[in-house]
């Protein structure tokens, strides 16, 4: 039986994976990749809630189990989930015939969100075996991307992206559907949290109305109006007026240069930057700029 562990997965051997964990407010993140192809076993019992999710996994042998359920010997488990809820015993183990890799999102069972479009009965959360659901999935390995490529760096689209992991898992456990047109025409809060900070990493590059739309769990048409909403522009223009208060904020500055200042919020040419700067503000950066002096 797997020691009680609040911490990570446990994994024998330890020397055959590479680990990397990012942890934020209520939750935590951890990539195992394996690096050579040798038997692999994976324990786990704590108090958080535990999602795996195999992005990459066939075995020769091996088997999935989660107490309360049947184990499973599936042998090709790749993009397959598994729900382990707090208290309740996780283990795995895999003759690998390619080189496995996991992704573990640990859960604070006191801190899993509650948004206006989710209701959370006192049931208890089921374990779930080697099931597919494609918004979890989803959702997943963008969150694993962005801990390969940047960790916790990218702030608040992170911690935003893993609100609406949880999100995700809670309607999944609930039953309800994974997308709905927004309450009362708007975004919900988390809706509106994860897009906003997403504009904010995003500011120097164009980012498309589909991509938006896609992180809100919403068709482009329903989107571009909840969005407008609750934030009183359209997306377009919203991610424009966020870049001249960037803009604003580094010209407060004696340096950077304006040229610079340019680059920085995702123009190429100094000129089609003052433009767009003149026709936000009122007046042109450099302007702008002896204004505050």
């Amino acid at each position: 039986m797997a020691r009680k562990t609040d911490h990570a997965v446990e994994v024998y051997p330890a020397d055959v994976v590479k680990r990397n964990a990012v942890t934020w407010d209520g939750m935590a993140a951890e990539i195992v990749q394996a690096t050579r192809r040798e038997r692999l076993e994976f324990r786990f019992r704590g108090a958080r809630h535990l999602l795996v999710l195999c992005e990459q996994g066939v075995r020769s042998e091996g088997d999935t189990f989660v107490e309360g359920l049947p184990r499973s010997t599936l042998r090709d488990v790749t993009r397959k989930l598994t729900f382990v809820p707090a208290g309740r015993t996780y283990q795995e183990w895999h003759d690998p015939r390619v080189l496995t890799r996991l992704v573990y999102f640990y859960f604070d069972p006191a801190r899993l969100p509650v948004s206006d479009d989710v209701t959370v009965t006192s049931t208890p959360l089921a374990p779930r075996l080697l099931f597919e659901d494609a918004t979890l999935s989803d959702t997943a390995l963008k969150l694993r991307r962005l801990i390969e490529t940047a960790g916790a760096d990218n702030g608040p689209y992170f911690e935003a992206l893993g609100t609406v992991l949880a999100h995700e898992l809670v309607r999944l456990q609930s039953g309800m559907p994974s997308t709905k047109a927004p309450a009362k025409g708007g975004l919900a809060a988390w809706q509106q949290r994860l897009v906003t900070a997403f504009i904010e990493d995003h500011l120097a590059e164009p980012i498309a109305l589909t991509t938006l739309a896609q992180l809100a769990g919403l068709s482009s048409y329903y989107f571009c109006r909840a969005f407008k909403q609750s934030l009183g522009l359209p997306p377009h223009r919203y991610h424009n007026h966020r870049r001249m208060e960037r803009a604003k904020l580094l010209l407060a500055k004696p340096v950077p240069s304006v040229t610079d200042i340019a680059l920085t919020v995702g123009y190429s040419e100094t000129s089609s930057f003052t433009a767009a700067f003149h026709k936000t503000i009122g007046l042109t950066p450099t302007a702008y700029r002896r204004s505050l002096t």
